[in-house]
């Protein structure tokens, strides 16, 4: 006997819990499947060592993007610490001098820059580029949880047409060549437009400006917090909730296909029906779930690329922080923000031409952030007790071609890691190795997560963390905004399928949007 529910939701990430908490608190019947045997999708938190009593946010590890709205709305309580410093940045040709972005101390930043790069006017070039995308995301930001405005609308909300024009209209390297002169600021500025993403500076496809337009909103400040207890808290909180409101929450439950009438078959055969489908998966994903239905091809989804993630993410803990060739800085503020390695511009964009050559880029951009410092409670006592710290390290410029074009997929994953574990090295007054903590059978404690590890793992295809190609947070002037599918941005070409993940308009990142936007439009269809 097949079940009906008002909303059928594939896929158990943050953003189909978000959708269905909503709907249930509406008092419809929603159910969420997932195939694994948790929920969460990339937003868990997990102990990676066995013996080790720390509790990593594996793959997602910063908030920035999850709108208070969704917090407030779902009764969330969740304890989002803010950074003290932004970020530090050694410089390559010596690093034994370094920018430190302190937001608690501005004399000290601006003395940074001036050690760094001679410039006494670079800091305040910096600080102004900031304070003039500030107005950008006050503006942006809010409508994130509305429907879609028109391109021309969300323009005259901005008001700096001149921003939007080098933003939104030409590629990111110009803005930021005309806003700093360093090539060292230019990159600390160019990796918001990178992550995840496969791009140059001046890439005419724009999508490393998406990125950075993503990354600079978040909150309405671009600032980016550090949930305490790890990322699980995030999806754990909504899952309670979810749970409370009375959706119904099943793991170990695979999809096999989906219809666009509403029906979805599960592995076992079992067929669940729903009067809606919100898809938490990729639209690449969805697009095979919808050829299964009917044995054939069942047509594209909007005019999605083929999705390529571009990073790979190496995940540490260490006996104590390592010391630093630079030492004016501190080690606690070093790793208390967002530690970039080798990402000046120029590095950056060398970077991208050796991987669309084919090669690991050498050395390797990447940065670096220690949860542990401004949340020890992912460390249990006897680790917090030791002076073990955690480390995240996130590498740019890693396509997933290099992946897939590798004869052995271990072999890459070892090979980036040493990249990764080289370029560290390069700014370090120690080796990395020296002070990577040890697991009780000997082991050390380090893991390196590839695209090819997250397609097999969380089933993202390609490894693209934002399920396929960001796009703006605004529909075009000419575009059909007819349905409520279309409104909130969560369309499909079938009228009862709707997107709920990162793969929404509106999607990437852990910020729950798209399941709230895909609650919404569900709302308004059920009626």
């Amino acid at each position: 006997m097949t079940e009906i529910y008002d909303a059928v939701i594939v896929g158990g990430g943050h953003n189909a819990l978000v959708a269905a908490a909503y709907l249930a608190r509406a008092g419809r019947r929603a159910v969420v499947l997932e195939r694994l045997d948790h929920l969460g999708g990339a937003a868990v938190s997990e102990r990676p060592w066995e013996g080790v009593d720390a509790r990593l946010s594996r793959y997602s590890y910063l908030v920035s993007l999850l709108p208070r709205t969704i917090i407030d709305d779902l009764d969330l309580r969740l304890d989002l610490r803010r950074r003290r410093y932004s970020s530090y940045t050694p410089d390559p040709a010596d690093p034994t001098r370094g920018i430190l972005v302190d937001g608690g101390d501005g004399a000290a930043t601006t003395a940074s820059f001036v050690r760094t790069t001679g410039d006494a006017r670079e800091a305040e070039r910096f600080a102004e580029l900031s304070d003039r995308l500030l107005p950008l995301a006050g503006a942006v930001f809010p409508t994130v949880t509305e429907p879609l405005r028109r391109e021309s609308e969300m323009r005259a909300l901005v008001r700096d047409g001149d921003l939007w024009e080098s933003l939104v209209q030409r590629p990111l390297g110009g803005l930021l060549r005309s806003s700093l002169e360093s090539d060292i600021a230019r990159g600390i500025a160019l990796t918001d437009g990178l992550i995840g993403t496969f791009a140059s500076a001046d890439d005419a496809s724009l999508r490393q400006n998406r990125c950075f337009l993503y990354h600079v909103i978040g909150g309405g400040t671009g600032d980016w917090d550090v949930p305490v207890g790890g990322m699980g808290q995030v999806s754990g909180g909504l899952e309670r909730t979810a749970r409370a409101a009375g959706a119904e929450l099943r793991t170990g439950a695979e999809v096999t296909s989906v219809d666009p009438d509403g029906a979805v078959t599960l592995a076992d055969g079992t067929r669940v029906a729903g009067r809606l489908v919100l898809s938490g998966v990729g639209p690449a994903v969805l697009q095979r779930l919808l050829a299964a239905a009917d044995g054939r091809k069942a047509g594209s989804i909007a005019a999605q690329a083929a999705p390529e993630g571009a990073q790979v993410k190496i995940n540490l803990l260490l006996s104590r922080l390592p010391r630093l060739r630079d030492a004016a800085v501190h080690p606690e503020a070093a790793f208390g923000g967002t530690f970039h390695i080798n990402e000046t511009m120029t590095q950056l964009d060398a970077a991208h031409a050796a991987a669309s050559a084919g090669r690991i880029p050498d050395p390797l951009p990447a940065e670096i952030y220690c949860h542990s410092l401004t949340d020890p409670s992912i460390l249990g006592p006897e680790l917090q007790a030791s002076g073990a710290q955690t480390l995240t390290l996130f590498g740019l410029q890693v396509p997933h071609r290099l992946v897939t074009d590798a004869p052995d997929a271990d072999a890459l994953r070892d090979e980036l890691l040493a990249a990764a574990q080289a370029s560290l090295d390069s700014v370090l007054a120690e080796p990395i190795a020296d002070v990577v903590y040890r697991a009780p059978d000997g082991s050390a404690c380090i893991e390196a997560r590839t695209t090819a590890d997250l397609e097999e793992s969380l089933g993202m295809v390609g490894g693209d963390i934002f399920h396929g190609p960001l796009d703006w947070p605004w529909a075009g002037d000419d575009e059909p905004l007819e349905t409520p599918a279309q409104r909130w941005g969560v369309a499909t070409e079938h009228a009862r399928v709707l997107v709920c993940g990162s793969g929404a308009r509106r999607g990437g990142a852990v910020s729950g949007i798209g399941g709230h936007n895909a609650a919404m439009a569900a709302l308004e269809l059920l009626g």
